[in-house]
């Protein structure tokens, strides 16, 4: 049965996980701070967004394999729960392998793309040399991490996270300031932490890892394995690539622009993070209701996780409208860019209003496998988007670009809004 209650229960534990990861990243660039250098805080900071962008491409992993096994479990075939598993741990494994072997040429094309000081390259790649190697891990923590949600065992989500995470700030204060390691201790740290939780997951899965290979072989199963998460990776570069224009589109504005919508960007993340659990939710409970065949359970399912969301959203816009200004004030310290963001600032609070319907729409999508009809709903919106964006930056400047950017989830929600009978068809 669908009830409030169950829903909080699913979705209560991914917020709180969500919540620790800002704190994780704080935490490094303190600890690293304390060398009293610039560089080695430039360093970490590249080394972790070029591996955030190379471990995002593999996000669909998450994703498909929470819809697949939720639909699983949903009619009862635990095979197939334990099988999807095991076929997203393979690819995860193929990848991370794959990122570790061409390692030279990845980091070589970063830095082509994002130059930086010798001296900061130079520590960068101290940085990534070391990091590289959890690339199996991060990846396999994606499988096991989407295989958890989809079963409701959000509860070891959480803890996963918060192991994970604690283990790899007691490191950093060891390696760092306790074995004056600098940057390399932070990797350290951190390619230790990710093994940890790797080890962590598998064993919270350890009922699900001996599968029927003939079950994880079936040619069907991993055809539509690769159709899911192919639809999900196409739809995930289109987001991506609207945001990657959008930094840049605000950059052409001045650094001062650049650097508000940088903070402003923050506010969505925390949407973001905030919002994640009860589309989450929706994922788990839609993919099951989807395997029970059961079309009403779809729809109770899409309106008891929306109320929770929408009510959220609300109390984020309130938040947002009341403290954003002291939050600008205190992650940036430049009065002119302070300015910048609060005259900005009305758009973050109209955000989470606007968005909340797309970002649960995904959910649903993702829940009931309709990703080609999730993936033609990126490409439209992004068609929305660039339209918007030519017509209303040169008009209204930065403003046009964040109105260009509330009207590509405008246009998510519409497009995906028309496709929704298909979610409750998908049940029948």
């Amino acid at each position: 049965m669908i009830t409030h209650r169950r829903v909080l229960r699913i979705a209560a534990p991914i917020v709180l996980s969500n919540a620790t990861v800002p704190l994780l990243g704080a935490v490094d660039t303190a600890v690293v701070g304390q060398i009293g250098q610039a560089a080695p805080i430039g360093a970490v900071g590249i080394g972790a967004v070029v591996l955030a962008g190379l471990y995002w491409v593999f996000g669909f992993l998450r994703m498909g394999t929470t819809g697949l096994v939720a639909q699983a479990q949903g009619r009862g075939d635990a095979q197939e729960v334990s099988a999807t598993l095991i076929r997203a741990l393979l690819i995860a494994g193929v990848a991370g392998l794959g990122l570790m072997a061409l390692q030279g040429p990845l980091v070589w094309a970063a830095f082509r793309m994002a130059p930086a000081s010798a001296e900061v390259e130079l520590l960068a790649r101290h940085y990534l040399g070391i990091r590289i190697w959890g690339a199996p891990a991060t990846i396999g923590l994606y499988a096991l991490t989407g295989w958890l949600i989809a079963l409701e065992r959000t509860r070891a989500v959480l803890v996963l996270q918060l192991c994970m995470n604690g283990l790899n700030v007691v490191l950093d204060l060891a390696f760092v300031p306790g074995l004056g390691w600098g940057v390399r201790g932070v990797a350290a740290a951190t390619l230790i932490a990710e093994w940890s939780g790797l080890a962590l997951a598998l064993w919270y899965a350890r009922g699900a890892l001996r599968p029927a290979w003939g079950a994880v072989l079936d040619r069907a199963r991993l055809g539509a394995m690769a159709r899911v998460n192919g639809d999900i990776m196409i739809r995930s570069v289109l987001l991506q690539g609207c945001f990657t224009g959008f930094m840049f589109l605000g950059a052409g504005q001045g650094d001062v622009v650049l650097a508000a919508n940088q903070v402003l960007l923050q506010f969505l993340e925390v949407t973001a993070y905030a919002l994640d659990g009860f589309a989450f939710a929706a994922e788990t409970l839609v993919g099951q209701a989807v395997g029970l065949r059961a079309p009403r359970q779809v729809r109770l399912a899409a309106r008891v996780t929306g109320q929770w969301a929408a009510g959220g959203a609300l109390l984020l816009a309130l938040a947002f409208g009341a403290a954003g200004p002291w939050i600008i004030d205190a992650m940036a310290a430049a009065p002119e860019v302070r300015a910048a963001a609060r005259a900005y600032l009305p758009w973050l609070v109209a955000a989470p209003l606007i968005g909340v319907a797309s970002w649960m729409f995904d959910g649903i999508f993702i829940g009931a496998t309709l990703t080609r009809e999730m993936r033609n709903a990126m490409v439209v919106s992004v068609g929305v988007y660039a339209g918007a964006a030519a017509v209303l930056v040169p008009a209204f400047g930065n403003h046009g670009l964040w109105a260009a950017l509330m009207a590509l989830n405008l246009a998510r929600a519409v497009t995906m809004a028309r496709l929704y009978p298909r979610a409750e068809a998908r049940a029948a």
